[in-house]
């Protein structure tokens, strides 16, 4: 399966917004995340759905960081589920987080979750329960690295955004080309796969596939994937499935150029990335 030809992710154009739409129009997305000394990583995630024009964004985290979360973030809305000792989500969340999933139209699970057997069976169970296209990134993957089989037998269209680490531990093969390797995966596993890293490669299960050009060295530190998620999740509520993935990739790299053409590589932050993330997509809106 060597690609012959480099498919080049191309700049999307965003369509204008209805003037008689509302909140209810642009999604509801659930993102499941978070866990005691890890706050950061699900509020990236929520300020970039939010910034990204999802509708109504509501973030789970454990009920031991609930207070951090709910200052953290204004216009998502946080809430807490049930955690075990060590401030990790446990299999006690599951019930509410199947009923909230009834109501959704987008899941994204993994920022700062941590790693437990009950956030295994949480992740295992909620891949199983989504309907709804549903973002998998960090710590939900080394969870489905458990049991893969649950890519088999999921109803939903499922996103997975590894770095090349996480890659190899889901069982992907690095053999010196990155795009032959995440189409192979992407086609073993039924998923679309953003396998991450300079020139991300998105790649989906029939085979099709492209290598993003936007991005620079400057997003190579904590909380830029966990931005990524936010974006892809977001897209996901407004977009048709295969555009929304290749939008929010070439969004979120933009958005990193802008940062390091404003402030430099060595001191952009993804919180930089966040803020310029309306900027990036004003400029790709169509008039």
């Amino acid at each position: 399966m060597k690609s012959e030809r480099v498919k080049l992710n191309t700049a999307p154009t965003l369509p204008k917004r209805d003037a008689g739409s509302s909140k209810r129009d642009y999604g509801r997305l659930l993102i499941l995340g978070g866990s005691r000394g890890y706050t950061g990583a699900p509020s990236f995630a929520s300020r970039a759905a939010v910034r990204a024009g999802a509708g109504l964004v509501w973030l789970g985290v454990p009920e031991c960081i609930y207070e951090i979360a709910a200052v953290k973030n204004d216009e998502a809305m946080p809430f807490p589920l049930p955690c075990d000792e060590r401030g990790r989500l446990s299999a006690d969340a599951i019930p509410e987080v199947e009923a909230r999933l009834e109501h959704m139209s987008c899941l994204a699970i993994g920022p700062g979750l941590g790693r437990s057997p009950g956030v295994t069976e949480l992740v295992q169970d909620t891949l199983s329960a989504s309907r709804v296209p549903t973002v998998v990134d960090a710590d939900a993957l080394w969870a489905l690295s458990r049991d893969m089989s649950v890519l088999e037998n999921a109803v939903c269209p499922t996103v997975l955004t590894p770095h090349e680490g996480e890659f190899a531990y889901l069982g992907g093969l690095l053999n010196g080309d990155r795009v032959d390797s995440a189409r192979r995966f992407a086609e073993r596993w039924g998923c679309t796969i953003v396998l991450k890293g300079q020139g991300s490669v998105i790649a989906f299960p029939d085979g099709d596939y492209a290598v993003n050009p936007t991005g620079n060295p400057g997003m190579a530190r904590g909380g830029s994937g966990d931005v990524l998620t936010g974006v892809i999740a977001a897209m996901l509520c407004q977009l048709p499935f295969r555009d929304a993935v290749k939008a929010a990739v070439y969004i979120h790299g933009l958005a990193g150029d802008l940062a390091a053409s404003e402030l430099g590589e060595y001191g952009m932050t993804p919180t930089d990335m966040i803020r310029l993330l309306p900027a990036t997509l004003k400029s790709l809106t169509e008039d």
